[in-house]
């Protein structure tokens, strides 16, 4: 049969029904399961109600013997009941409310035995009447609630402000650690610093020839550097407004590029597929970090090791060694290019994006610990978590999608 044909001509890929099976599956345990679980409240009264019905139910036809059998015994004696003694059933909280010591403890299950087959050769099965086959006894189990846990609730967020000015396409963003201004980065080859309070244009840096791609800003100097696709990554003194130092090495455009919390050193990573340590004050070139087999889009740095992590187009992240200049590890996760990725401001954790899916890994081994399930299933260029785990992530269909990081 031919493939089929979407709207534009192209053909659509199939997918897996064993794939869409188990994602539906797990999105509705994650979605109702907490939800249902707070149905049935954990109290010793709503337990014995509930397992009284389901034992009703199971084994209503042999729990109380036939009306004929009763009457045949006599007062004196104590037959053996053919009756279930199960815990939490109404006949042996009777005979314990009583407290007399002639009451009749319940024996064993006794099950009536079947009768014989008229069939010769044939092999006989018990038939309880009233018993069915959808009853189990796993329906006497508690309903344990999902490891999931429910996010708190937050305010719906609102649109605060719009803030024009740029003639291209926004490529980067960087806040100031004082939360006083923020500076973007744009396609037009400019670097504009606005007031975060009011939202006004405080400054305009030119100086790049093409788009600009990052952008960082330091927390122990006054120091702003960038990155474009003109392969060069520029240190920007906002004390003078202006370039005082380059960084040449590059051999093609810059993606990316994140500063050492602790150490003066800036990481770079760009389209020949290396990630470059620099010394911010001597511009000196401190070591390349090659392994990567497409371009390095997304980098950022820690205090302990593993200090740098890479993602790349190549659908792979690398956590690296930075005093000896080689991989640590490799996660493999990923189908596609991971074009972001975000550290947790207080856990030992992380979450990286595709097109794919967006996953979460711990520190510092790496172990892929879950998926995010975001709806945003398109290519995600940006993301941030802030202190609360609320991370955002920006995406080609121009929207802004929010997730909890758990």
């Amino acid at each position: 049969m031919p493939a089929a044909m979407a709207a534009d001509g192209l053909p659509v890929e199939p997918q897996s029904l064993k794939k869409l099976s188990l994602k539906s599956l797990k999105r509705s345990l994650d979605l109702f399961a907490p939800a249902q679980s707070l149905l049935f409240a954990p109290d010793a009264e709503s337990k014995r109600i509930r397992t009284g019905c389901k034992v009703r139910a199971e084994y209503g036809a042999v729990k109380d013997p036939p009306a004929e059998q009763g009457r045949g015994q006599g007062k004196g004696t104590s037959a053996p009941s053919t009756a279930l003694a199960l815990p939490g059933t109404q006949d042996t909280k009777d005979a314990h409310r009583e407290g007399t010591s002639n009451a009749i403890v319940p024996a064993p299950l006794m099950l009536p035995k079947a009768p014989e087959s008229t069939i010769p050769g044939k092999n006989t099965t018990l038939s309880i009447p009233g018993s069915s086959d959808r009853f189990s006894t796993s329906a006497l189990m508690e309903r344990i609630p999902s490891r999931w846990p429910r996010p708190v609730w937050h305010a719906p967020w609102k649109n605060y402000r719009v803030i024009s000015g740029h003639l291209g396409w926004v490529r980067s963003i960087a806040f100031d650690p004082g939360n006083e201004w923020f500076c973007t980065g744009s396609a037009d080859r400019t670097i504009k610093i606005w007031d975060l309070a009011s939202g006004t244009l405080k400054l305009t840096l030119t100086g790049h020839i093409e788009q600009v791609r990052g952008l960082a800003v330091s927390q122990r100097h006054t120091y702003l550097f960038s990155a474009g696709d003109d392969k060069q990554v520029k240190c920007w003194d906002l004390e003078q407004n202006k370039v005082i130092r380059s960084y040449h090495g590059h051999l093609s455009g810059v993606y990316c590029l994140a500063l050492h919390p602790t150490i003066d050193i800036l990481l770079t990573g760009g389209r020949d597929s290396v990630c470059r340590v620099w010394d911010i004050r001597t511009k000196a070139h401190v070591s390349a970090l090659t392994g990567h087999d497409n371009t390095v889009c997304s980098v950022f740095a820690r205090p302990t090791d593993p200090q740098v992590v890479t993602g790349s187009h190549d659908t792979t992240i690398k956590l690296w060694d930075l005093v000896a200049g080689r991989t640590m590890c490799t996660l493999t996760h990923h189908k596609k290019s991971v074009r972001a990725m975000a550290l947790h401001p207080k856990e030992k954790s992380f979450a990286s994006a595709s097109a794919d899916n967006i996953k979460k890994f711990s520190l510092p081994k790496g172990e892929f610990l879950h998926n995010m399930l975001s709806q945003q299933k398109t290519i995600i260029n940006s993301m941030a978590v802030n202190e609360d785990g609320v991370m955002a992530t920006g995406g080609m269909h121009c929207k802004i999608w929010c997730i909890l990081l758990i």
